[in-house]
């Protein structure tokens, strides 16, 4: 009789842990009247609903406890997710400035290359204008002296062509003397 203004006031409540701690005071209470009024009436049939009751009592206290402590293991669970998404959204955060920065050192490695390259090439270059003019000085210097050399070869060959002309002419004019000379032999005497 008791127990149905106190299980329509925890209706009322709402339910809930302090509910279900209540409602498990009254089992107990319930269980135990039970199991004392078959005690004293000599009952076997209502001391056994009384055992059962309790221990029906029990289990739901157990399944209580559980759930406390399942709801206490999630919450730390959730605490130490949580932390860890901060921790991962720090890291992800370093990670995003160290990428930047690599990123800008890298394209400063990239502009002090290029422009070494481009001071190589352009001394490369100097370089190469320099031993081109210094080729050039050499060849033109070596052909003055093969044009020399030729002029040389050709005046030589030149008088050696005008000495061989003139002995020629000479063999030509002894030759025309000495048939002279002989004609003028056989023709007189």
């Amino acid at each position: 009789m008791v127990r149905m203004p106190i299980q329509g006031m925890l209706a009322l409540g709402g339910g809930g842990d302090s509910a279900a701690a209540v409602k498990l005071v009254l089992d107990r209470v319930e269980a135990a009247v039970r199991g004392a009024a078959g005690a004293v009436l000599g009952d076997d049939a209502l001391r056994a609903d009384g055992r059962r009751r309790s221990e029906a009592a029990d289990e739901r206290e157990r399944a209580l406890r559980l759930r406390a402590e399942a709801e206490r293991r999630s919450e730390r669970a959730d605490a130490r997710i949580a932390e860890q998404e901060t921790e991962a959204d720090r890291r992800r955060a370093r990670a995003v400035q160290q990428a930047e920065l690599k990123g800008e050192q890298a394209q400063r490695r990239r502009e002090s290359t290029k422009r070494r390259a481009a001071q190589t090439s352009q001394r490369r270059k100097q370089t190469a204008r320099k031993a081109s003019a210094r080729s050039q000085t050499k060849i033109k210097e070596r052909a003055k002296s093969t044009r020399l050399d030729q002029l040389d070869t050709k005046a030589e060959a030149l008088d050696q062509k005008k000495l061989a002309l003139t002995a020629a002419e000479e063999a030509r004019r002894l030759q025309a003397a000495a048939s002279n000379a002989r004609a003028n032999r056989k023709n007189g005497g």
